[in-house]
């Protein structure tokens, strides 16, 4: 694997995650390549060996880029365990480790396969992926905005550009983005806070966002940002999440519907679906290839077969458990739904099959106007 180009960290004194009277120097240093991981609890004390925050990662010298040094970015603050983070909440991600700032939060209904049978109804599953209907249960999810300095380091691991809306023009093909926006759920916010007034770099921050020292957090939404919410809230809310896990390898999807063209006296009708694989467990497996199923409500059902996923071919470890992506469908009728598998090699050479969960592909019922953005 590539070295860490650059980590960062963050630093406070005097932690309030320990009650005994050793004053903790509490230093989280990311690795861009591999992201923070929560199952490991690192001893953060060097009087003590006090774990003062479990979700924390270390970098050691021999492995830091020469002429790079870690960077105190502000003090970590203590999890939400109910309620949800308010506009302007900075945090660092959890699996990618990148920093950002919450925009707004979505509420969205996720369905989880992997729940056990109490929480299921036994009705049929058209798409004969299994015999059980899951039930969805509401979850928080934020829409961010993504340091564009860290951007570089996550490429490998995660699109940062997972907003895309059609163009405002005839070419139905022809896609909108809209870099630097993220999807994250509550689960993978790490919150801290900072004195820096512009402490995310990206272009729309100061569009969107506004240092109020008075308020906690201190960063407000400003008038544009509730506008571009109102206005393009058809194209940014999310509203179902799909999850299985087959070997210990977990598929989330996301599903976007993006509207409806005219093309050749027949209407098409388009998605995107953001996809994020992850390793649970601590065998390296690599993704080989992948087989969807897709079927139309006009009756048609087609099979889509191939190496890898955007181009790559990621590899899962326990050390870079997870890889995220998003790409895009379209239809000739306002619904439909896809399912299907990621076949994974092992280091010894063995395959085996991931399933991926069954998805609704679901249009509104009324036509939408285009997208309000700003030109970036």
């Amino acid at each position: 694997m590539a070295a860490c180009a650059i980590r960062r960290g963050l630093l406070s004194t005097a932690s309030k995650y320990n009650q005994h009277k050793c004053t903790h120097r509490i230093l989280s240093a990311i690795d861009f390549n591999s992201g923070l991981d929560p199952k490991r609890p690192q001893s953060l004390c060097s009087s003590c060996g006090s774990s003062s925050f479990q979700q924390t990662r270390f970098m050691s010298s021999r492995n830091r880029p020469e002429g790079k040094i870690l960077e105190a970015v502000g003090v970590f603050e203590a999890l939400k365990q109910h309620g949800k983070y308010e506009t302007g909440q900075l945090f660092l991600h959890s699996v990618f480790g990148y920093r950002g700032i919450v925009l707004f939060p979505w509420h969205a209904r996720l369905y989880d396969r992997d729940v056990s049978p109490a929480t299921t109804d036994s009705k049929p599953d058209s798409t004969g992926h299994g015999s059980k209907e899951v039930k969805g249960k509401m979850h928080t999810y934020y829409q961010v905005l993504i340091d564009t300095r860290d951007c570089p380091h996550i490429s490998q691991r995660s699109q940062t550009e997972a907003v895309t809306f059609l163009a405002n023009h005839d070419d139905s093909r022809a896609l909108y983005a809209i870099p630097g926006l993220d999807y994250v759920s509550h689960e993978d916010i790490l919150p801290y806070n900072s004195t820096e007034q512009v402490p995310i770099q990206h272009e729309l921050f100061e569009r969107f966002l506004m240092f109020n020292p008075s308020r906690n957090p201190p960063f407000t939404a400003r008038d544009t940002l509730r506008a571009w919410q109102e206005k393009n809230h058809p194209w940014l809310e999310l509203s179902d999440v799909h999850r299985e896990t087959t070997e210990n390898i977990r598929v989330t999807v996301i599903p976007f519907y993006m509207g409806m063209r005219e093309a050749q006296n027949s209407h098409v009708y388009w998605w995107r679906y953001c996809i994020r694989l992850e390793n649970l467990g601590n065998e390296v497996v690599q993704l080989r290839e992948r087989h969807w199923r897709i079927f139309s409500l006009s009756g048609t059902l087609e099979t889509v077969r191939g190496r890898g996923v955007v181009g790559k071919e990621p590899v899962l470890s326990r050390e870079q458990p997870a890889f995220q992506y998003s790409s895009h469908v379209s239809l000739q009728a306002p619904s439909g739904h896809m399912w299907g598998t990621f076949c994974f090699e092992r280091t010894d050479g063995s395959h085996f099959d991931v399933r991926i969960p069954p998805f609704s592909l679901e249009s509104n019922k009324y036509d939408k106007a285009p997208p309000t953005g700003y030109p970036l």
